[in-house]
């Protein structure tokens, strides 16, 4: 059985930088009470015209992820796209990518699992590797947010958090069973769907005659709802479980983690997981500071940066890990 490895990375972000400052004159919000809940300073958002959609944010992440994995388009042998928020209801992101990029008529596989999609898609990518059945598969999580946030007061325990943005990385087949992806863990739990949603616009939702009325202002059903403190309480532990799997599975330790790669969703969240399992500043790699939370892009565009400030080696034990809506939760173990 063959193994598969990450050679490529790369990611896009928006140029437009909103600040926290920018957003108290939207809301009744201000930088310090973000940062102390949050600790996020900006975000990216996209402007409109500049052409940025959830797929051409994927697109510019791809191509710089291809290129450094040193294949062309034309090697890629499968799609799999990681997002919650896809241009179209369908057709889905991946077969967009495969016609702005070019590729031949190779399979597009979507993902929705959303804050948890890229590590998914990455297991779903590492299967059909180790099977044979592909060599070099192009994983893809993109995220365009600001289009869809009630930039209100009512709105702001959510909107604050979450910013645009894309991140690729292309697995290869990996004759070494020593390095590469050494395992995987994925785990949902369904009984808290709700708690973190966003329940309109869908097809229980879809009646005909609703669509025909006036839309109701106060219908919030179209905006992100998140129980914040009962998905902070619930993303600590299932963070901690996830990693601890992974490190047991490979019969590994803690201090064996070379660069722990944590979903951004909160700061704290992650200066948690560090605190708990004894990591320094330099084992942990956070960037919410400067994009928020990109949900299915925050981990490739953590991984991404990185990588590109060496601050992974090879030979070094990667641990990339997530938690978000469904409840969905995983952990991707990589030699690097």
């Amino acid at each position: 059985m063959h193994n598969s490895k990450i050679s490529g990375l790369g990611y896009y972000v928006p140029e437009n930088i909103v600040t926290n400052d920018d957003l108290s004159e939207m809301m009744d919000t201000n930088d310090a009470w973000i940062q102390e809940r949050t600790g996020i300073r900006e975000r990216r958002y996209v402007v409109k015209g500049d052409g940025n959609t959830t797929a051409t944010m994927g697109v510019k992440a791809a191509r710089i992820a291809i290129e450094r994995a040193g294949i062309t388009k034309d090697d890629i042998d499968f799609i799999i796209f990681a997002t919650l928020s896809p241009d179209y209801y369908f057709p889905g992101p991946g077969v967009l990518v495969q016609k702005e990029l070019g590729i031949k008529t190779v399979g597009a596989l979507d993902v929705r699992n959303q804050c948890s999609g890229f590590i998914y898609a990455i297991s779903v990518a590492d299967q059909f590797i180790k099977t044979g059945m592909y060599r070099n598969i192009l994983v893809i999580g993109s995220e365009l947010h600001s289009t869809g946030l009630d930039m209100t007061t009512r709105g702001r325990a959510v909107s604050v958090i979450f910013g645009d943005g894309a991140g690729a990385a292309v697995l290869t087949r990996e004759e070494n069973p020593a390095k590469g992806i050494l395992s995987t863990h994925l785990h949902s739990e369904g009984e808290y769907a709700e708690e973190l949603a966003l329940t309109a616009p869908g097809m229980g939702k879809r009646w005909v005659t609703d669509i025909l009325k006036e839309n109701d202002p106060e219908d919030i059903s179209y905006y992100p709802y998140m129980n914040g403190q009962f998905v902070f309480k619930n993303a600590v532990v299932r963070f901690s479980e996830v990693i601890m799997e992974g490190l047991k599975q490979n019969e590994l330790k803690p201090e064996d983690i070379g660069m722990l790669i944590p979903h951004q969703a909160n700061l704290r969240i992650s200066q948690f997981i560090q605190q708990k399992f004894g990591l320094s500043d330099d084992q942990v790699y956070n960037n919410i500071q400067k994009y928020g939370n990109t949900t299915a892009a925050s981990v490739p565009i953590a991984l991404t940066e990185a990588w590109e400030q060496r601050k992974i080696k090879e030979g070094d034990l990667v641990v990339l890990a997530a938690f978000g809506s469904g409840f969905t939760w995983g952990s991707a173990m990589i030699r690097w």
